[in-house]
């Protein structure tokens, strides 16, 4: 006996079922397209969106042929959420069944207003999930600014985790030039980053009087729109432009843009997004002032320790150093006139040493150094990591008065060469490093002196060390 199908209204209520099962938006879509076409034996069943942009979706049809002629039998019912059209269902051909009938139609009505119902149901969950994740992407954002040293790696931090929550192309950075302006600084984009960083909008564009208003700005074709100036603008259609302001200062701006033909922004993205920038700016401000609290107690402290230093060290040294020559000039043996000369000289030497600690410590990490004693230290430092150890440096002569840039690069650059030999030969325990001004040679021309000592082995020599000396006039 051949098995006779199930009573419409049983399969009108698997359909309502089946369309009430999932929270997924698509997946409601799907359940309600092949819920009507099982239903009505229909050939062809699809959803038209009124609106393309809700869910990216513009259409959900059955699998199987084309759409048949508009000659065909057609059925078109209409789907309502909240008493707001979202979209259409239609079907077309029924093989060897006929036309549709009223009682089809009024199945698939049924049918229809469980969609409705459906739909609001996964939008609401589907909102819910969204506030959920950018309200997380805005905490994570607070708790890593609030961590991390560097203006550049928050910056980062903050396009990064944008560019995640919004689905965009790319997470850009800009910031206020001089010129009026406002030029990209930070971009974060998992392909094709050749020419973001540095690209600018020029001073006049209405974007950009809108930007620095406090004003978000959202832009359907980047490509197209006649606003958009930057030389990038081709790569990215959709895009959301927000301002980073809080506490009345404007920061910079955050741009989210997305990839041409891609779904534009829903008005929910819009105003997530615009929360979350505003929370970003936030954080921004308040890390910027931790690392400028910490950066002051870090400056008290060196200043502290640079004062002590000179106050307690050097002015004992300096003493004791005078008692010690005193000593030599009275008669005695010569051997103790020799121990007491040797003292004399270590004893100015740790004076220069701690001289050298006073200016490192007064000398702010943050900043590049300036003069070529901080450029000297800077590059001593560079190379302990090499050496396993750091250089001793001396100065001798006021070097960062007397020493002009013209004569400094090259000094440096012949420090730089003697290092990376030093750090080549073998078994180097001691690395002296001696910049001295004035430094007179043959002709009794002034000048500075480089002097590089390190105690390695050079071929079969054994503790004779290697010094090189570089000499250059002022």
């Amino acid at each position: 006996m051949t098995a006779q199908p199930p009573p419409r209204l049983t399969r009108l209520l698997e359909a309502v079922l089946g369309v009430g099962t999932d929270l997924d938006l698509r997946a409601v879509l799907r359940h309600i397209v092949d819920g009507a076409a099982e239903l009505t034996d229909a050939g062809c069943a699809a959803l038209t969106v009124a609106d393309p942009g809700e869910g990216g979706l513009a259409e959900i049809r059955t699998p199987g042929p084309d759409p048949v002629p508009e000659t065909a039998a057609r059925l078109r019912v209409p789907i309502l959420v909240h008493d707001e059209e979202f979209g259409e269902l239609w079907l077309a051909g029924r093989p060897g069944a006929g036309p549709f009938t009223v009682e089809d139609e009024q199945l698939l009505r049924v049918l229809a207003t469980q969609a409705g119902i459906s739909i609001g149901n996964a939008r609401l969950y589907e909102t819910a999930r969204q506030r959920e994740r950018w309200i997380e992407g805005a905490a994570a954002v607070t708790t890593a600014l609030l961590t991390e040293e560097g203006a550049v790696d928050a910056l980062t931090t903050v396009a990064e985790r944008a560019r995640l929550l919004a689905g965009a192309s790319a997470g850009v950075i800009l910031h206020p030039t001089a010129e009026g302006g406002m030029e990209i600084v930070t971009a974060s984009t998992p392909d094709d980053p050749d020419g973001i960083v540095g690209a600018t909008i020029e001073p006049g564009s209405p974007v950009l009087e809108q930007l620095l208003g406090g004003e978000p700005v959202f832009i359907a074709d980047s490509a197209t729109d006649p606003r958009m100036t930057t030389h990038v603008r081709h790569r990215f259609g959709p895009s959301m432009m927000l301002p980073l302001q809080a506490s009345g200062r404007l920061i910079g701006t955050l741009a989210l843009p997305r990839r041409r033909g891609e779904r534009p922004y829903t008005d929910l993205e819009r105003l997530l997004a615009t929360q979350f920038a505003s929370q970003a700016a936030l954080a921004l401000v308040l890390a910027d002032a931790r690392r400028g609290r910490e950066r002051l107690a870090v400056y008290e402290d060196r200043d502290r320790i640079a004062r002590d230093l000179h106050d307690l060290v050097v002015q004992r040294l300096f003493a004791t150093g005078m008692m010690l020559e005193s000593t030599q000039r009275r008669p005695g043996a010569r051997d103790v006139r020799d121990i007491l000369v040797r003292a004399g000289d270590e004893l100015r030497s740790t004076v220069q040493e701690v001289r050298t600690a006073i200016f490192a410590l007064q000398q702010s990490p943050a900043d590049p150094p300036t003069g070529l004693r901080g450029r000297v230290l800077r590059e001593t430092a560079s190379a302990a990591p090499r050496l396993g150890f750091p250089p001793s440096t001396h100065f001798r002569g006021a070097v960062d008065t007397r020493v002009p840039d013209r004569v400094a690069d090259p000094l440096l650059a012949a420090l730089r060469h003697a290092l990376a030999d030093a750090s080549a030969r073998p078994d180097v325990s001691r690395v002296e490093v001696t910049v001295d001004t004035p430094a007179t040679a043959p002709g009794d021309r002034d000048g500075v002196r480089l002097t590089v000592f390190d105690d390695g082995r050079t071929g079969g020599d054994e503790g004779q060390g290697t010094t090189v000396t570089w000499w250059s006039p002022l």
